[in-house]
């Protein structure tokens, strides 16, 4: 199973793959093991026609999990849900094989394996990371049953991040099931996204730059008021301010997660008056 890309913007947006260089986000580089200290964040699998991927989202409703558009756009078939802070350690993966891949899962075959489905809805102003002025790389995932047993995160008022005017002195966390970024255990010793662990995951990072559309963030471990920055599988979960999510993970600059990230924001109206039509 891939991680749905982490955005890469900049020189080479056009040379987007699906974790891809414009990297939509994946694993946490440094972080911390989440345990259940963000359990409305769940992992999210699901197919697209070119194979199965992961990302991250959150239940921000007993129905409804607010996601990232790369990871709604062109799924097939129902996406798996799950909340279990660890997903697995090691391979094997415990995540079913879709019986007919070319149609995805279904709710059934889902129910089975004993995970949640829900079905996939993508911003119908998503610019596929070609337009940074109407960027809306945001979905959600409506789910089958309503979840009851775990409290809805809250998204942020409108304009909640417009009030900040010294980014770098303001600290966000993100949440999410990406790759890890380590040495291999054997052969080449450069850091790299690694497959497993899939365990969920918080960072804090420093702002770097906030425009009408994305908040961008200083995520590196080694940065002095941070903890880390997000990577592949991270798209799509949250971006939080105090205790409300104010964006959703979007993209990253370079393929080992060490740079500057970026975060859809959704307490703004082109994104607010969408997600109303959720009941959001």
């Amino acid at each position: 199973m891939r991680t749905r890309p982490l955005a890469l913007v900049g020189a080479a947006i056009a040379a987007m793959t699906a974790l891809s260089t414009l990297a939509p986000a994946t694993a946490s580089t440094g972080g911390t093991p989440d345990g259940e200290l963000h359990p409305n964040v769940a992992m999210i699998a699901f197919y697209d026609g070119t194979g199965r991927y992961r990302c991250s989202a959150t239940l921000v409703s007993p129905t409804v999990l607010l996601t990232a558009a790369h990871c709604t756009s062109g799924t097939v078939g129902s996406t798996l849900v799950t909340f279990d802070s660890v997903v697995a350690e090691a391979p094997p993966s415990p995540l079913p094989v879709a019986a007919d891949e070319e149609a995805g899962y279904t709710p059934e075959e889902l129910a089975d394996a004993g995970f949640l489905s829900g079905i996939a809805h993508t911003h119908p102003g998503y610019s596929d990371f070609t337009d940074l002025d109407n960027w809306n790389d945001v979905g959600v995932i409506v789910l089958d049953e309503p979840v009851t047993d775990i409290e809805p995160a809250t998204i942020a008022g409108l304009g909640t991040v417009d009030a900040i005017k010294f980014p770098r002195r303001t600290l966000f966390t993100a949440v999410g099931y990406g790759t890890e970024v380590r040495q291999a255990d054997t052969g080449s010793r450069k850091p790299t996204p690694m497959s497993y662990p899939l365990i969920r995951r918080y960072v804090d990072m420093p702002g770097q730059k906030i425009t009408p559309q994305v908040i961008q963030t200083n995520g590196n471990e080694k940065d002095p008021f941070g903890t880390g920055g997000t990577c592949f599988g991270d798209s799509g979960g949250p971006l939080f301010l105090g205790d409300v999510i104010v964006g959703v993970t979007s993209y990253g600059y370079t393929s080992n997660c060490r740079y500057l990230g970026g975060y859809q924001r959704v307490e703004i109206p082109v994104v607010a008056d969408w997600l109303a039509g959720f009941g959001l």
